[in-house]
């Protein structure tokens, strides 16, 4: 799936006032792209994420999701393509706190219509594959943060997404814990997922193959990284 920015701008209105965050902003990421976002608060990086994942709509420009404008459509497709074609791993987690594991992973799946069987097969599977089927009835609160993170990536999983947005996903965990994040991002990404991280740790962003650093509502640089190791190999148990 392929992500093409054409001269996004953002502005926010505070009464009689207008802060632009985003000036005409021009980005194409490709099918499995691991890319990095980078840049000081206040650069806007946040907004573009926002944008980027169909969470909010641009001011003025085009926005290209595998050739469809999604800069013009209504919340209802929105929701739809979000759903559909987007997963979003969150720092702050944002599972339901009496919820299973199970439970939250599933969450997406309600509003496709399946089956409670076939919801609970493809969130068992989803479980599986970040490491947590021995958790799968447990709550958040009976998690440690790295395993509250994994039961996010699953969330995001669930769909078979084309596009994983990671907004600080290891911003809230220590390093060792954030190490097996990462590892499990990059796996995401060598099975072929296109994977868009927010970071402001440059170690983490080392991970993706491409940093793109907004400055101020503007592209200030836009780096390629293959030649780069990932930062983090840490397996994950």
């Amino acid at each position: 799936m392929c992500l093409k920015l054409d001269k996004i701008e953002k502005v926010y209105k505070m009464g009689s006032q207008e802060i632009p965050a985003l000036r005409e902003v021009s980005i194409n990421i490709r099918d499995n792209e691991y890319v990095a976002i980078m840049g000081p608060s206040g650069s806007g990086k946040s907004t573009l994420m926002n944008i980027l994942g169909c969470l909010d709509t641009p001011s003025a420009g085009e926005y290209n999701l595998s050739g469809e404008d999604v800069s013009k459509l209504n919340d209802d497709k929105l929701a739809e393509i979000r759903n559909q074609n987007i997963g979003f791993v969150f720092q702050t987690f944002n599972l339901l706190p009496r919820s299973t594991v199970l439970q939250n992973v599933e969450l997406p799946l309600i509003y496709k219509g399946l089956t409670v069987s076939e919801r609970r097969r493809m969130a068992e599977e989803a479980v599986a594959r970040v490491g947590l089927s021995d958790r799968i009835k447990h709550k958040p609160s009976e998690l440690s943060g790295g395993q509250r993170q994994r039961v996010a990536i699953a969330r995001a999983l669930v769909n078979n997404p084309s596009v994983i947005l990671a907004d600080e996903p290891t911003g809230n965990l220590d390093s060792k814990t954030g190490s097996e994040i990462m590892d499990i991002l990059n796996q995401l990404h060598a099975a072929g997922n296109t994977i868009i991280l927010v970071t402001h740790e440059e170690d983490i962003a080392r991970n993706a193959k491409r940093i793109i650093r907004l400055r101020d509502g503007l592209i200030e640089s836009d780096e390629n990284t293959v030649t780069a190791q990932p930062a983090f190999v840490t397996a994950v148990n």
